[in-house]
């Protein structure tokens, strides 16, 4: 039977490299039960993977060691916080077997369990000749030889069970996000497998503390409400009950702000489909969740379904794909965007020129993008004429070598460039590889997951699902159209929504929050799905039919969500884009003009 009182669940991570603020301020201020960092994204895998390539001792967090258990370990023991991480990344064990060496030479009295079973690597032949193919374009399996890391991704319920044996530091490999929290949920709760909305509300609490600070005022749109304290932004607290429901907060007298727009874009950010978001343990619907200021910095969150759990794994598979490289340099003065692209358009003619004589191959792709002509913003963009600019210049290709002729011709034609050229830089850039994306489903019964409680190895159950699909799922309808008021103006929607973008993979998703109900019919007719397949047209790839838009209605917090295919030219490190993860996108589309009566824009 779990317990009746609520937890606190401090956010202290979103990614590997992210500033080490966080642990000192929520152990300080935080009155907290769990610590929870989050570190991994497909990104990160493949550089954590070419790490344990090289030493079979790393492959893991190593900032969670060194800044984070190091540094605090002594005062997480003394305020009897459990902490919950993902740090482990390719090399679990190995992470576990840091931790618990410190905890040795520390004197202290702290079980580790670490939790095993995502790592499929060793298995990838076995997985290259069975039939599986890329869960959203289709795609055969890679080739084996050039596969960097595989791994499942895991749910909550392992994290459950390490609790439920006493751990007090969890460390995991590939969960998703939000299992960090969701565990601690399960384990203090005594949630069950068969408590569908209450795992969907841990989920979405674990959601929005995942990324730390982007749910207290970070990457908000309203951003200058926070700007004079960004320095000591603080970071998020969910505090949740038995019943799901959560109240998010941050330490006192600390930076940021958290209201029902830094909550509700947090929500929408990477997403997709707001009622199917699938994880291992239960598929959230978040179309109805309400999220409401209950004080100051403070909102309370409730409202989230659940439907049972699906029966496959999402497995990710990074792998190389030839090598990329480029550069950014700056142009100064009349004409800068002309001469700059002109300097781009030359490099790469140049490199050309010596690769068809070395009878050498052709770049596979190349990219040019003038940051400050409005590069970004495609059919949108408007005459600025700006007299300073950034030349973005990048290329793929087969070899390496060939990357290196295109960066020796970029630096090697300064002297020859249009006036105006100028550089911040220390040396020539390298080329480095291309690392593409390839993810599949998994059946529950083809894993078998581990938990190792200081030496004290049990091997968990099969956990088992049922096939989810999303064409039986009740659709809300959208908001109704705006009565007519006469005389229409039109706004930057802006005025009218907040707004907050994010990838995955080759998908980008921007989520739409009305500032007001009653401004829903305006943006709803204003911003279709044609009208935001048209601005992000430059961007989207149609060539073998992708590229499409889907809206998603929200009706419990006002908001839409925009689910584009194809629109990050491979994503990640797979792309050559000055914005590959679509951070932006949502910027992008802020300024779109929304039809709105002429009095209601005056009262803007």
């Amino acid at each position: 039977m779990g317990s009746e009182k609520s937890i606190r669940i401090g956010g202290a991570g979103g990614f590997w490299g992210e500033a080490l603020h966080a642990t000192p301020q929520l152990l300080a201020g935080g009155k907290l039960d769990y610590l929870v960092f989050d570190y991994l994204a497909e990104i990160t895998m493949s550089i954590m993977a070419r790490a344990r390539a090289k030493n079979p001792d790393q492959g893991y967090a190593t900032d969670f060691v060194t800044g984070v258990m190091a540094p605090h370990l002594k005062d997480i023991a003394a305020r009897g916080v459990k902490v919950i991480s993902n740090a482990g990344g390719v090399n679990p064990a190995a992470c576990g077997a840091a931790v618990r060496e410190l905890i040795k030479n520390a004197g202290l009295d702290l079980k580790v369990a670490v939790v095993a079973g995502d790592d499929l690597l060793d298995r990838a032949q076995d997985l290259a000749s069975g039939s599986y193919a890329e869960m959203f374009t289709g795609a055969a399996f890679p080739p084996v030889d050039a596969i960097a890391s595989i791994n499942a991704y895991l749910g909550a319920f392992p994290i459950s069970d390490a609790l439920d044996r006493g751990a007090d530091i969890v460390i995991t490999g590939r969960v998703v996000d939000s299992a960090v929290t969701l565990g601690a949920c399960i384990h203090a709760f005594g949630w069950t497998r068969d408590d569908h909305n209450l795992l969907a509300a841990g989920t979405l609490a674990g959601h929005i503390i995942e990324c730390g600070p982007q749910a207290t005022g970070g990457n908000f749109t309203d951003w200058r409400d926070v700007a004079d304290d960004l320095d000591a932004i603080g970071y998020p607290i969910a505090e949740v009950s038995p019943d799901g429901s959560f109240v998010c907060s941050k330490p006192p007298k600390t930076g940021g702000k958290v209201s029902v727009g830094t909550v509700c874009e947090q929500m929408v950010y990477e997403i997709g489909d707001p009622q199917a978001y699938l994880v291992p343990d239960v598929v959230c619907d978040f179309s109805a969740v309400h999220v409401t200021q209950s004080g100051p910095d403070e909102v309370t969150v409730t409202g989230a379904c659940g439907l049972p759990a699906p029966d496959t794994y999402k497995v990710c598979t990074t792998y190389s794909d030839g090598w990329r490289g480029g550069l950014m340099m700056a142009f100064i003065g009349l004409d800068a965007a002309d001469k700059a692209r002109t300097y781009a358009e030359t490099s790469i003619k140049r490199a050309q020129n010596i690769l068809r004589q070395a009878n050498a191959a052709d770049f596979t792709e190349t990219s040019i993008e003038i940051i400050g002509d409005d590069s970004q913003y495609g059919a949108a963009a408007r005459d600025i004429a700006s007299r300073e600019v950034v030349m973005k210049l990048a290329a793929k290709h087969p070899d390496a070598r060939g990357i290196g002729v295109l960066l020796k011709e970029v630096t090697g034609l300064a002297l020859a460039t249009p006036a105006g050229l100028t550089s911040f830089a220390g040396g020539r850039p390298k080329p480095s590889p291309v690392v593409r994306l390839f993810s599949f489903a998994l059946p529950k019964d083809a894993l078998s997951i581990t938990v190792d409680v200081d030496g004290n190895v049990t091997t968990l159950e099969t956990e088992k699902g049922v096939a989810f699909d999303p064409s039986k799922l009740e659709r809300p309808a959208d908001p109704a159209g705006p009565a007519s008021h006469g005389s229409m103006v039109d706004v930057p929607l802006v005025k009218l929504a907040w707004a907050r973008s994010g990838d995955k993979g080759n998908k980008a998703n921007i989520g739409i929050i009305a500032r007001d109900e009653s401004y829903l019919p305006y943006i709803s007719a204003s911003v279709t799905e044609h009208a935001v397949a048209t601005r992000f047209s430059h961007f989207l790839d149609s060539s073998n039919g992708g590229g499409n838009v889907e809206r998603f209605f929200l009706p419990g917090s006002h908001a839409f969500n925009f689910l584009m295919d194809d629109a990050l030219g491979g994503g990640g490190v797979a792309s050559l884009r000055a914005d590959p993860q679509a951070k932006a996108y949502a910027q992008i589309l802020l300024d779109h003009p929304v039809s709105v009566p002429a009095d209601l824009a005056g009262r803007l």
